[in-house]
């Protein structure tokens, strides 16, 4: 990612990001495949989440 696809991020998520990337970057290609299942799943539960606050909010 380059610096024009993370200006929308805070400096705080930048850094989260560069830590991420080095993380992965010592991964095994099975280890990087459960790593991102695990990743949009964790991303589904936060849509989730996020959709059934808006559902209680215009309740």
């Amino acid at each position: 990612m380059d610096a024009s696809e993370e200006q929308g991020l805070s400096l705080e998520q930048q850094f989260k990001l560069e830590v991420l990337k080095k993380e992965i970057d010592g991964l095994n290609k099975e280890q990087a495949r459960e790593y991102l299942l695990q990743i949009f799943r964790q991303m589904m539960l936060h849509e989730n989440l996020c959709r059934e606050m808006l559902k209680q909010c215009y309740l």
